[in-house]
């Protein structure tokens, strides 16, 4: 449970530094001139707390499927791996969705898949430190 919890808490803070970056930071301005796909600050910042719930469940499913499935390997491989093919499923699918269903620009939607590949890696990674074994 010790490990569970230092993953979870890592995982959490990561995640929520992460996609203030990608997403408040580095694509703030590609968002605002799709603005009409968003909310506005002032609603956006009204639903502030969902971020947190979904970033809270989604680090709870993230550490929770690693810790099911470590195996007794380098554990730096096991944490690529596992955040690449979170990033599939979570999102590369996500994006690609998006994209089917409203009308983001091919560029943004790029450029959310290529930041949250270096996202879901470094997560991987925070995760695979957690549970290393004796490699």
């Amino acid at each position: 449970m010790k490990k569970f919890l230092a993953a979870f808490g890592i995982v959490f803070v990561l995640s929520s530094l992460l996609n203030f970056v990608i997403h408040g930071v580095l694509l703030k301005p590609l968002y605002q001139q799709s603005s009409q796909l968003m909310r506005d600050e002032l609603d956006a910042g009204t639903h502030a707390m969902y971020l947190m719930v979904g970033f809270f469940f989604f680090s709870l499913g993230f550490v929770w499927i690693y810790a099911r499935g470590v195996e007794d390997k380098p554990w730096m491989g096991q944490g690529l791996r596992y955040g690449l093919a979170i990033w599939l499923m979570a999102s590369v699918s996500r994006y690609s969705i998006y994209y089917a269903i409203q009308p983001w620009p091919a560029h943004v939607v790029l450029q959310q898949i290529g930041y949250e590949l270096v996202m879901t890696l470094l997560l991987g990674l925070g995760v695979a430190v957690v549970y290393r074994t004796r490699y």
